[in-house]
């Protein structure tokens, strides 16, 4: 039975493309163009993702709001925001509420489809597994569960996304040398997002995983780049495990 997927985004052409695009993967999709019109669908039934757009209409944090409303409902629903609103408080608030991943738009639907699948698929592995199952390997006082994308330290689970995930998952492979931004959107597929502000997401994630992880000790190095400039490809980050 295909997986039921709903969308809340105010944009009609691109509320449309993306019900085109998850459609043409086989995913049975709900739209709604608004919080009220969402949170009445949500009450007939639940989806088994949500991708949330924050600002509907007038409503500058609907998408907040519903994601909240959601997750009382099912605490283990996987969502994800797809928003302009980019700033790092954003991001941060987002994940706090709970969701899976935050994407910036405009993002390619290719991307979106698998992001869909690969969340599809880490929700199945959660309901086998935990980060102190026999998948999980241990980095220091650190358990990562790669199947299930489940992170542990001393034994206290850690809400990451899927996207700190796999950037945490890079850095701590070695732990104080330097990764290049290069390396780290290559991990974790910001290059697909979009080019003129991946780097600046990929910052944006970096700063959110030493907030969420408190076990991390997470620097920028400039290698090279003009001081005081934008991030570029000379940027680097290095982590060591506390």
């Amino acid at each position: 039975m295909a997986k039921k997927i709903a969308i809340v985004e105010d944009d009609p052409d691109q509320r449309s493309n993306y019900v085109d695009a998850i459609t043409k993967k086989g995913y049975d999709v709900t739209a709604y163009s608004s919080r009220a019109e969402a949170l009445a669908g949500f009450e007939r039934e639940l989806p088994e993702l949500a991708i949330l757009d924050i600002i509907l209409g007038d409503e500058v944090d609907a998408g907040f709001e519903i994601c909240r409303d959601l997750l009382s409902k099912s605490a283990s629903l996987p969502v994800i925001f797809l928003t302009e609103r980019i700033a790092e408080i954003d991001k941060i608030s987002g994940l706090r509420l709970g969701a899976w991943d935050y994407l910036p738009k405009p993002i390619s639907l290719d991307y979106l489809a698998e992001r869909i699948s690969s969340l599809l698929r880490i929700h199945e592995a959660r309901g086998q597994s935990s980060a102190g199952s026999a998948s999980a390997k241990l980095v220091g006082d650190m358990s990562i569960d790669q199947e299930a994308l489940l992170v542990s330290w001393k034994n206290e689970p850690i809400n990451l996304s899927g996207t700190e995930f796999r950037m945490l998952a890079k850095l701590v492979r070695a732990p104080g040398h330097a990764v290049s931004y290069d390396t780290l959107m290559n991990a974790t597929m910001q290059s697909l997002v979009l080019t003129t502000r991946s780097t600046l997401t990929c910052e944006i994630f970096v700063k959110s995983l030493k907030v969420s992880t408190r076990v991390l000790i997470v620097s920028r190095v400039n290698t090279g780049s003009v001081i005081g400039g934008p991030p570029s490809k000379s940027i680097s980050v290095k982590a060591t495990i506390r």
